[in-house]
């Protein structure tokens, strides 16, 4: 089946600030032929990696105060952006986008990849997909830091994510650069920009309308299921060393979700509270990265 995509242009994505990596794409994933993803690969290959997934409606320039840590250690660091999203090409069609279509998708680039000794760097949407995936490559993952997101098990998120998605739905047109300034306070005018540069105009904009509504909030919605074979694993199969930070003024998943979280993870320990950070809380990331390096042991 051809999924009708648009591609954002490359021009929209010059000149970001603080971003020196250099583009790498694949458009032959088996199950989404034609559909080409963007991701950064930095780092030397046989080093570690730090698998760095974004959320709604961001992309891999979230973790640009975090990469260079990762980076200047001597590690690896791997950054996608999801279809519908940064660099990657968007399906038009608000229907193709489904949780088990970008699970899917990304445990098809996570094979493509062949990875190993990898830490899971996750918030938001990448937590609420990449936190169902090292169950069924337990071998692989070694390692994970989590920020400000979830699992999808079918309970409430509560009115702030209520108040949020219904926003969505009934501003379809909305503005992701102005959503991330109102969210991020901090960003200058650059960084706004590079936010809104996936989205030329509303034909781009499918998936930030879609992932709202995907969010499983009731028993019925699909990836519950996922999402409960996910926490089961977290909590009695996970072995690995985890490390959280907390966006202290997220109103949907701060500190109350999150100390959630820290129960459900085998072994995680206390977190690390972020005063002034928001949801998206990669903003105030370069000394999160420093202090989860020094909790994994990994300072050179």
């Amino acid at each position: 089946m051809t999924i009708k995509a648009v591609r954002t242009p490359d021009e929209r994505f010059a000149n970001l600030p603080d971003w020196p990596f250099e583009p790498n794409y694949i458009d032959d994933l088996p199950g989404y032929e034609g559909l080409r993803m963007h991701y950064v690969d930095e780092g030397p290959k046989d080093a570690p990696v730090f698998l760095c997934l974004h959320g709604e409606p961001s992309w891999a320039f979230l973790y640009r105060k975090m990469a260079p840590v990762f980076l200047k250690a001597g590690y690896r660091v791997i950054a996608p952006d999801f279809l519908g999203f940064g660099r990657s090409d968007k399906p038009m069609d608000d229907d193709v986008y489904t949780f088990h279509f970008h699970r899917n998708f990304l445990k098809a680039f996570f094979e493509r990849m062949d990875l190993n000794d990898v830490c899971l760097v996750c918030q938001d949407w990448g937590g609420l997909l990449g936190l169902t995936i090292p169950m069924d490559y337990a071998d692989r993952f070694t390692r994970l830091l989590i920020m400000n997101t979830g699992l999808g098990i079918g309970r409430p998120a509560g009115p702030g994510f209520d108040a949020w998605r219904d926003y969505v739905a009934t501003n379809p047109q909305f503005n992701v650069g102005d959503l991330m300034k109102r969210a991020t306070p901090i960003l200058n005018e650059a960084e706004v920009a590079a936010y809104q540069a996936p989205y030329p105009d509303n034909s781009y904009m499918a998936g930030a309308r879609r992932f709202p509504a995907l969010v499983q909030t009731d028993p019925s919605m699909e990836g519950v299921d996922t999402g409960m074979a996910a926490a089961k694993f977290w909590s009695s199969g996970w072995s690995g060393d985890s490390f959280m930070a907390i966006g202290m003024q997220d109103p949907v998943l701060g500190p109350k979700a999150m100390y959630a979280m820290q129960k459900l993870i085998r072994n995680c320990p206390a977190p690390m509270e972020v005063a002034d950070g928001g949801h998206f809380v990669q903003e105030w990331g370069e000394p999160i990265a420093r202090a989860a390096l020094e909790t994994f042991g990994l300072v050179n």
